[in-house]
Parts: C-alpha cells; sequence; structure tokens
C-alpha cells in the first residue's frame, strides 16, 4: 500500500491520463467543425457521430468494470490503450458519415476501458484517508487535457489540416501507452478470481443514486462540448477555443480546492455551491453573447463542472470495497456517458430546430433538476452508507 499520493506510479498514470486525454479532447472540439465544413454534415448529424463514441462506452462500461475486478487491472489498461491509439489511423480513410459513426463507436468501445482502467487504478495507489484530494488531483490531468487537447487540435487544424490532427492523435496516445507501461499496482487479494460473470458484479448497487444525479448533470456537459465550437463562431468570437482554456482554468481552481474539503466535510457543501454556479453560468452563455459573456461562463461553468465528477468519484468509491471497484466506476461511468450522449443527441435536435443558445437555456433547468435530486435522495444516502 502507497503513504502519499505522490509516487511514480501516481505521476506515470497523471501522464498517461493527461496525455490520453489531450487526444480525446483534441478530436471532439475540432470533429464538428470537420464534419460540417468538410462532409457537409448538418447539425443532427455532428450529435450522433459524436454520440456514437459515448454510446460504444455506454454498452461496454459494465464489461470493462467486471473486468477490471476481475484481472490483471494494468494489463487490460495497456491493451485497451494499444487499440485506442491504433484507431486513429481509421480517420485518415473515414470520409463519410456513416463510416466515422462506425469509427467513433470503435473507438469508443475503447475508451470505455481506457477511462475506467485509469480511475480504477488511481484509486488502487492513492492512500484512503487522502481519496478525494488525490482523486481531484488526478482528476485535474484530465482537466490539463481538456485545456491543451483543444487547442493543439484546432491549431494544427488551422495550420496543416485535419489529416495532421488524427496522425497527432495516432503519436500522442501511443506516448500515453509508454508511461502506462511503466506503472506498477498493489498486489490485490485472490479472491478476485473467484468474482463470477453475473449481472450483480456488473454494477455496484450502492453507486446507483450517485450515478443518476452524475447522468443527469453530465447532460449539460455532452451539449456543451459538442456544441461550444459551433457556438463561438455563430456570435462572432473569434478564437472559440479560448473557451476551453477559461474552462479549464475553471476546471484547475475548483480541482485544488474541491478534493481537500470533501475530504475534511463530505459532499454536501461543495457540491451545492458548485451546481449553483452551472445554473447561474449556461443562461449567462445563452444570453451575453459576447466576448465577455462567453469566457466568464467558461469560468463559471468550468469551476462547477470541476467538483461535479471527482466528487461523485470519490463517492461511489467510498460506498464500495476494494472487490467491486471496478464495478463502483463502471456504474459512475456508464451514468456520465448515457447523460453525456443523450445530451449530445438532444443538443443537436435543439440546435437544428430552435438554436444553439437554446440549449445553453435548457441546460439550467437541467442542473436545477440535478441539485434537488442531490439534496433528497443522494447526500443522505451516501452519509448512512458510506464504507470508507
Amino acid at each position: 500500500m502507497y503513504d502519499r499520493i505522490w509516487n511514480k506510479d501516481f505521476i506515470l498514470l497523471i501522464m498517461s491520463n493527461f496525455l490520453m486525454h489531450i487526444t480525446y479532447y483534441a478530436v471532439i472540439s475540432a470533429l464538428p467543425i470537420y464534419l460540417v465544413s468538410e462532409l457537409h454534415a448538418t447539425k443532427s448529424q455532428v450529435g450522433f457521430v459524436v454520440a456514437a463514441y459515448t454510446l460504444a462506452s455506454v454498452l461496454i462500461r459494465p464489461f470493462s468494470g467486471f473486468t477490471l475486478d476481475r484481472f490483471d487491472r494494468r494489463v487490460i489498461f495497456l491493451i485497451a490503450l494499444v487499440i485506442y491509439s491504433m484507431l486513429f489511423a481509421g480517420y485518415l480513410v473515414a470520409i463519410t458519415i456513416a463510416s466515422l459513426i462506425l469509427l467513433r463507436f470503435a473507438q469508443g468501445l475503447t475508451w470505455g476501458f481506457t477511462t475506467i482502467s485509469a480511475s480504477t487504478i488511481a484509486v488502487d495507489i492513492i492512500p484512503a484517508p487522502q481519496r478525494g484530494e488525490g482523486i481531484g488531483y488526478f482528476a485535474l490531468s484530465t482537466t490539463l487535457g481538456m485545456s491543451v487537447g483543444p487547442v493543439i487540435g484546432l491549431f494544427v487544424c488551422h495550420h496543416w489540416g485535419y489529416i495532421d490532427m488524427f496522425v497527432s492523435g495516432l503519436f500522442i496516445s501511443l506516448a500515453s501507452f509508454a508511461c502506462a507501461y511503466f506503472i506498477h499496482l498493489p498486489h490485490r487479494s485472490e479472491n478476485r478470481k473467484h468474482i463470477q460473470f453475473r449481472f450483480n458484479n456488473l454494477f455496484d448497487k450502492n453507486s446507483i443514486r450517485p450515478s443518476i444525479n452524475v447522468l443527469i448533470i453530465m447532460i449539460t456537459y455532452g451539449g456543451l462540448i459538442s456544441f461550444i465550437a459551433l457556438y463561438g463562431r455563430e456570435i462572432g468570437i473569434q478564437n472559440s477555443s479560448l473557451f476551453f482554456l477559461f474552462f479549464a482554468c475553471g476546471i484547475a481552481s475548483s480541482r485544488l480546492v474541491a478534493g481537500k474539503a470533501f475530504d475534511r466535510n463530505g459532499p454536501g457543501k461543495i457540491l451545492t455551491i458548485c451546481l449553483l454556479l452551472l445554473i447561474i453560468g449556461f443562461p449567462l452563455l445563452a444570453l451575453v453573447q459576447n466576448a465577455i459573456g462567453f469566457y466568464i461562463s467558461a469560468l463559471i461553468i468550468g469551476f462547477g463542472i470541476g467538483v461535479v465528477f471527482p466528487t461523485y468519484q470519490s463517492m461511489v468509491n467510498n460506498l464500495a470495497d476494494d472487490s467491486h471497484r471496478g464495478a463502483a466506476n463502471s456504474t459512475l461511468y456508464t451514468a456520465l456517458d448515457i447523460g453525456m450522449g443523450f445530451g449530445m443527441i438532444m443538443s443537436g435536435l435543439i440546435a437544428q430546430y430552435i438554436s444553439i443558445a437554446a440549449i445553453f437555456a435548457i441546460s439550467s433547468v437541467v442542473c436545477i433538476a440535478g441539485l434537488i435530486f442531490f439534496r433528497l435522495y443522494v447526500l443522505q444516502f451516501y452519509e448512512c452508507n458510506k464504507v470508507v
């Protein structure tokens, strides 16, 4: 067992996760513009293409969680990362909407394994008393990838083209694999060999309520990442990629304080505050259609979103023991993907038939529902059932 957060394996894992998320956000930020400008896709088609990735993740998540609980987590992580990397070559030949949907679906299957593997391994090597803080730092590597990825993706597309962006994704993801290869995990109990393939081993029942809460909230995030670049161009923002930088600054600042706040006082106060920030930030983005509103809303929404997922991740891991940790993370990530995928599809339809601004106005209402659900159905359940 590790007695401190910052050990060699945790640093390698953070580097691997950071590089992996650079590739994801580089593609997701540039893909909608590529689809519209190069393949002449409609806004609803954009929603379906980006959602195919998430749909695949949803379908594979429960099985990836079981696999991580039953087999060697490091090996599963490495295999998934290699396949994920190789699939970037597919973007070089996928030149139709249908082929891109198939490719995104295939890569989404591997993403379902890589993200849960990394998150589960992170919990394995973070000391339990500092779990909230450690997960916050781990999530910060995702944030940094989120901030750097769109800048790299849009910069490469602008200067060299989309093909070079996809090739860059291939090499960066291979660098992520190289970091992961040198990670060594603590010994796990051999009891894992007796875990059977049953439905109750695919999900963790104590994680269901927090995961439903994440599903509701992340509907808004699916719409945000799918259409913010197009929205920026629509309202005359010259460099919409800066939204992701301000957004990432908000997330980074929240994650530096939220983890310690969670370890000291639990999730009640910090999640309530941050959900209120989302309720304020989304209408600001929808109604103040200029650079000031665009970037200030990025900071506000970023701070709110930055607390949500790592806090719920700490909660579900505190509700599960080691033998069900993969299933707990799988349950949470399945909810995340369903929420994002539904948000992407619905946002595409809302953008097609109403407006992109309407997506963000409706997102505020969704966050109100998420806050009510948290206060009524999740908080007390967590306090009564947590293991750690």
